[in-house]
């Protein structure tokens, strides 16, 4: 069973989403929190497997929220999902920056909503490449020219960068697989190699690294 935390300061929203996600079978609702501080206080208590973060809250935001999550090790097998109403939002970089493990937008479809989770939660590939790629190079567009230097990219082989560059473009192991000529167990263990080398917390850090550093350019594609 899959354990969601639900962040948001609109009750109408929880509601929605929890409605929601429980008409699946493996999904279920541990609790709703109004703000990023209360819902940092739920997550020690409910240890939920993820929380689903508005960015824009009162008080301490989403962004706040998910940095005190990430950096507890005591809530380290949790994954903040953040939920944002614009797909251009430039603080859905920084939340992804400070630790996130995706994002989605609140329009987003019953189905699709269910199967994020469940994506997150296996640990698996950013939700909705194609939206996770129109909003990751909108907010690099605030990046200074040129990106900043990330070192441990000299570290990596020619085909590390290119596994890197489909994964900074939302693609699943198996879509990598498919676009490189490598089978999906070969494209995991280059991942896997990525998190280790550039010491990314997990494939949405690859991401944020992937454009800070200039690697995969805007408008690529």
């Amino acid at each position: 069973m899959i354990r969601v935390l639900l962040a948001d300061d609109q009750a109408v929203v929880r509601a929605g989403l929890r409605a929601l996600l429980e008409r699946s079978d493996d999904i279920t609702v541990v609790g709703e929190a109004v703000d990023g501080e209360e819902a940092v206080a739920i997550a020690h208590a409910e240890r939920p497997d993820i929380v689903l973060m508005d960015v824009r809250m009162p008080g301490v935001d989403g962004i706040e929220a998910t940095r005190r999550i990430v950096a507890d090790d005591r809530l380290r097998h949790v994954r903040v999902v953040m939920l944002t109403t614009f797909d251009t939002d430039a603080h859905v970089f920084e939340s992804i920056r400070v630790g996130a493990a995706g994002f989605l937008l609140k329009d987003i479809g019953p189905d699709e909503l269910r199967h994020g989770i469940r994506v997150v939660a296996a640990g698996d590939a950013l939700l909705s490449p194609a939206v996770t790629r129109r909003v990751m190079e909108a907010a690099a567009a605030a990046l200074p020219a040129g990106g900043r230097r990330h070192e441990s990219l000299d570290e990596l082989t020619e085909r590390e960068r290119e596994v890197l560059v489909e994964v900074a473009a939302g693609k699943s192991n198996q879509d990598i697989a498919a676009q490189l000529f490598i089978s999906p167990a070969t494209a995991r263990t280059y991942v896997s190699r990525l998190l280790s080398k550039l010491q990314a917390r997990d494939r949405a850090q690859l991401v944020a690294i992937a454009y800070q550093s200039g690697l995969v350019a805007l408008g690529r594609g």
